[in-house]
Order: C-alpha cells, then structure tokens, then sequence
C-alpha cells in the first residue's frame, strides 16, 4: 500500500525574509520526518501591493516603514542572527530595492506547472535576500531566469502575461479571504495551520500528528456493504 502524500501548502511573499527563515525550519524538520510522504505547494502573497513596478530604493522604504535608522539596524540584526542559525545568508546591504513581487510570482506560478517550483523558490530568496538581485529590473530578471533554465523569450512571455498575473492575484485573494494576513502561513492536509516561522521542533511535532490521523484504522469483526452476498 502507497502511503498518500501529506500536503503542505505553503503561503508565501518572495520579499519576506520569515518566509525563507520559515523555509528552512520546515526543511530541517523534514529531515527527520519519514512517516508520510510530502507534497509541498507555494501560493502566492503580497506583503506592500502599493510597492511601484519600478520599485522603492531600500533606505527610503525601510525609513517609511520602520522608522529610526535605529529601528530598522535592530530589525535586520534580529533576523540575520535568526537566519544564520537557519543557514541563511541575510545581506540586507547589498539589497537595493524593495520590489513588487507580482512579476517574481507569475514566474513561480508556471514553475509550479512544470513542477520547478521549489527550486525556483530558494533561487528567488537567495537572489534577494543574499545576492542583491534588483528585481524591479526586468534585465535583471532575465538574466537570473536564463541562468534557471529558462530561455529570455519565455521569461519575457511570462511577465508579460496579464492572464497569468490576474490568476496571481485570484490565488492571492482566496487566502485572504480564507483568514490569511500574514506570511508565512503553512497548511497541512487542508486542516491545521502554522503561522510564522515557528522553530523546527514545532513543524516537526505538527507533521507527525497529522501523519499519525492518516494512518488506516483496522477495522475488526463483521458487516455488510453494498456487494455482500451474505446480508
């Protein structure tokens, strides 16, 4: 008997570094969970909508968000510590922008099609988070999308796609609308939800509780069903 695979979704922003860090305590915690197999899915989420296509230069947006210099220093310190712990490398300097991430999730909506999403996904984080890729900068996109695989022409199709940005943001809409407003958010099965980058320990204990509720119940003793032939 194929053990049916544990659904993961997987709501997400690509300019939300909880979301990597969150990626990265899941991954952890798969590590040691064999009980089911597991499927994972990342939909799609707006953190700032109103962000221009052209984007907002880092200082100036993180000034109008958080404040004091003093703020923001303290913000980026507690998630780069977070984050090395996780095996990330944070490098909020070299980011240079603060981008809107509809192009960047149009790209991963066909990845998911093809079935490279996943990969695509940790590509998108480090480019932004580590790399300081200025993804409000469609050449830019371009060239990290042909080192991917994926020829210019295709990229430039896909951004160019009004159709897929409008299922974009259908699917973005659905999760508000089922209660999400912050990300990450992980549903397991369609029945239990994590919100935030919780610590390894607590995906890990989640994954086998709903693995143990998947395991078939023996059923014992006698009864009738509609193909009996002694009822």
């Amino acid at each position: 008997m194929i053990n049916k695979p544990l659904q993961i979704d997987i709501v997400s922003d690509v300019a939300c570094p909880w979301c990597y860090i969150g990626k990265k305590h899941l991954e952890k915690a798969l590590e040691s969970f064999d009980s089911q197999p597991v499927e994972i899915t990342w939909h799609p989420f707006q953190l700032d909508p109103t962000i221009p296509v052209e984007g907002v230069s880092r200082d100036e947006y993180f000034a109008n968000k958080f404040g004091s210099i003093d703020r923001i220093e303290q913000i980026f310190e507690r998630v780069v510590g977070v984050g090395e712990k996780a095996g990330i490398d944070f490098n909020f300097d070299k980011m240079p922008k603060a981008v809107n991430t509809i192009p960047l999730h149009k790209l991963l909506h066909i990845a998911r099609e093809e079935g490279t999403q996943i990969a695509l996904e940790e590509k998108l984080f480090k480019g932004y988070f580590t790399d300081g890729i200025d993804f409000s900068d469609k050449e830019q996109i371009l060239d990290f999308m042909e080192d991917f695989g994926w020829n210019r022409e295709k990229t430039e199709s896909i951004l160019g796609n009004d159709e897929i940005g409008y299922q974009v943001t259908q699917e973005i809409k659905h999760f508000q609308n089922l209660g999400v407003s912050g990300v990450p958010f992980f549903i397991l099965n369609n029945k239990y939800g994590i919100s935030g980058a919780q610590p390894t320990s607590v995906f890990l204990e989640t994954l086998e509780k709903v693995a143990q509720e998947m395991q078939p119940t023996e059923t014992v003793g006698e009864a009738c069903d509609v193909n009996a032939k002694n009822c």
